[in-house]
């Protein structure tokens, strides 16, 4: 379905970047609209947040309410559930088509685009993974963690998402293994090299929670539902130490599988603006991309860090910039 009219604005995500830049477009009176497959996005998978200034704690879900509510206070038109397929610009035009869940298909115009469609869990790759999908193995723990009650868990990872995931789990599960690729020590920050130090050291003082450093997870093994992981230690330095062979598989008894190995940008529809090798948009200082009217913010952009407080701060700058693009747009 075709929409002639030209809107001012299109936002493409609604999490901390596209709820926030809604809210900025909104004052100023723009004719515009968000298109998301949901609101909140990884912000909402998220655990307990207690780094967003202003709120001493809070969960990724409650915080993702709190844009939501915000944003429908300003009216603003969101088509959620839609899913934008294709980027194309004619002259000073851009036209955005968008499909959702059951094929139908709208297609709008606008002057100008942010694009905020964030990021999506990067899988293992490994062999078992996509069999036991949704039959023990997750990458949302916030979401599916409660269903491993007393259970035997693994997560896998080595940044602040798997110290989060640990966390939770250690205090829902029987036993938790954390399996990192580092080895322990000093350069590698305690074998979780982005992490934080509040939460290694929360993990570390963790009876019930066993890290496992230097290993490549290999395979997810069960019938039906998992039951198991296979890994092997990469280190010769570590197996030498426990009188082992290098490279020797060992299995886990486990029932449920936690990874949170990283992110992979949500950009797969974006032909007009560079993108660096990761599929990372790039912008510039002003979220500008190197296509005219097409501007991005938050975790799809090459911004360096992916933080919720960043990603809204983007979402402003990119708002902005926007605005005065629209201010002096001609057709």
């Amino acid at each position: 379905m075709a929409n002639e009219k030209i809107l001012d604005l299109i936002i493409i995500g609604a999490a901390a970047a596209g709820t926030t830049a809604s809210i900025y477009a909104a004052r100023r009176n723009l004719d515009f609209i968000v298109i998301t497959k949901d609101i909140g996005g990884e912000v909402a998978l998220s655990g307990e947040v207690g780094n967003w200034p202003g709120v001493i704690k809070t969960t990724g879900f409650e915080l993702a309410q709190e844009f939501k509510k915000h944003v429908e206070s300003y009216n603003v038109k969101i088509e959620e559930g839609w899913e934008v397929k294709t980027l194309k610009k004619e002259g000073n035009i851009h036209i955005v088509s968008t499909e959702n869940s059951i094929g139908e298909k709208k297609e709008y115009k606008t002057k100008a685009i942010i694009i905020a469609s964030g990021i999506h869990p990067r899988h293992l790759g490994i062999t078992g993974e996509e069999e036991f999908i949704g039959k023990g193995i997750t990458y949302c723990t916030t979401c599916d963690g409660p269903l491993f009650k007393g259970k035997n868990t693994a997560t896998i990872g080595a940044g602040n998402a798997a110290l989060e995931s640990a966390l939770m789990m250690a205090g829902i599960a029987e036993k938790v293994y954390l399996i990192t690729k580092y080895t322990d020590t000093k350069k590698n920050n305690g074998g979780f090299p982005r992490g934080e130090n509040i939460l290694i050291d929360k993990i570390k003082a963790m009876k019930n929670v066993e890290i496992i450093y230097d290993a490549n997870t290999t395979e997810v093994t069960g019938d039906g539902m998992v039951s198991g992981i296979k890994y092997t230690e990469h280190s010769s330095s570590v197996a030498l130490a426990k009188g082992e062979t290098k490279g020797e598989e060992k299995t886990l008894d486990v029932q449920g599988v936690m990874v949170h190995i990283g992110m992979i940008p949500n950009s797969d529809f974006v032909t007009c603006g560079k993108k660096n090798k990761l599929g990372e948009i790039e912008v510039d200082l002003k979220c500008a991309t190197d296509c005219s009217g097409v501007f991005a913010a938050g975790d799809v952009t090459n911004i360096p860090y992916k933080q919720i407080a960043i990603a809204a701060g983007h979402g402003v700058t990119a708002a902005l910039s926007a605005i005065d693009y629209i201010n002096k747009w001609e057709e």
